[in-house]
């Protein structure tokens, strides 16, 4: 076998990493822990996935872009906390004296608007005050779950099947698809991955996306609206992770304000793994639902073996670690079979 037929193989074999872990995950948690693939531990990971995978779509568009967004699990907790706060308590106008209570559908669409309004925040900072999207994001990571805490000073809304007035209908989120076993956060993920899959692949925007991760000097001088482009994907962060916060709250029938404590590390994990690089100006949405199946499966499967917390997140930020390191190499292996066959061509 010739150096060339060994980079190929090494590079197929890159490529389809994540399946290859993926496969191995479930077979080696099928024989620890017996449970594993009952169809109610299946549906239970089916439901961590869609939370993970949504998040890391938002998240894939930014690290495209050659950004980071840390904030994603704080407006988790804070999106809750704004839906249970108004299911439960309405919204008061202190001016005026009077107290509104909405309809669940204007409440999931407040909350989607206080997440794109969030993202929007971050996306200024960064873009026009020439903050680096790491501080940017630390900085709302903060804000937002200081918001969340306040909304009702740490406690926890319960109950959040009816509000004040009677009004149902918030637990849709976090059930199944009426006559079958399939949870309605796994269809929202399917949709959202095949919107934003289409955009990035279809669309000049999900080009444009790509160019600024790729060269952001060379995509300026095309023409490419930089700061525009960064903008919008810091609020589709936002959105995807205010829509995570509804279906959690959903899902538990209440909202806590710590709730989507370290997720931002989910869903990063959940890019990375699928693929997307660290660098910027690679990655797929396909790639990142099956990071967020990998993640779904070790964080279920550890848990159904008895693994420590502690340990749990020692794993997952080892895994992180490790994806970014396979990502390098296979920059450098693409490099180096570019510069091959560059010189076989001579």
């Amino acid at each position: 076998m010739n150096i060339k037929s060994k980079s190929d193989i090494g590079m197929l074999l890159l490529k389809g990493r994540t399946i290859i872990v993926l496969v191995a995950l479930l077979i080696f948690f099928s024989i620890a822990a017996p449970n594993f693939l009952s169809v109610n531990a299946l549906l239970l990971i089916a439901k961590h996935v869609a939370l993970y995978g949504i998040l890391g779509i938002g998240m894939t568009y930014v690290i495209i872009t050659g950004g980071i967004d840390l904030s994603v699990g704080a407006i988790v907790g804070f999106a809750g906390m704004i839906a249970g706060g108004l299911i439960k308590e309405g919204f008061l106008i202190k001016f005026a004296g009077v107290k509104l209570f909405f309809s669940i559908p204007s409440i999931v669409l407040i909350v989607v608007i206080l997440g794109a309004l969030l993202g929007a925040i971050n996306g200024i900072i960064i873009t026009r005050f020439n903050v680096a999207p790491f501080i940017a994001t630390l900085g709302m990571m903060y804000v937002a779950r200081g918001m969340a805490m306040l909304r009702s000073n740490g406690a926890t809304y319960p109950n959040l099947d009816k509000n004040i007035l009677g009004a149902t209908g918030f637990d849709f989120f976090g059930r199944n698809i009426a006559g079958t076993p399939i949870p309605v956060g796994v269809v929202i993920l399917a949709l959202f991955a095949i919107l934003s899959a289409t955009v990035l692949n279809k669309t000049p925007f999900g080009w444009h996306v790509k160019a600024i991760g790729g060269n952001e000097k060379a995509a300026n001088l095309s023409g490419v609206k930089i700061n525009k482009v960064k903008i919008i994907v810091y609020v589709f962060s936002g959105v995807c992770s205010a829509i995570v916060g509804i279906i959690t709250a959903s899902q538990l029938m209440a909202a806590h304000p710590a709730t989507g404590e370290s997720w931002e590390m989910n869903a990063i994990a959940a890019s990375v793994l699928g693929g997307t690089s660290m660098a910027g100006g690679i990655g797929t949405i396909g790639g990142t639902i099956i990071g967020a199946f990998v993640i779904g499966v070790i964080n279920d499967g550890m848990v159904m073996c008895g693994v420590s917390e502690f340990w749990q997140m020692i794993i997952k930020g080892l895994v992180i670690v490790f994806a970014v390191i396979i990502d390098q190499f296979q920059r450098n292996l693409q490099a180096k079979m570019a510069l091959q066959a560059r010189d076989s061509n001579k």
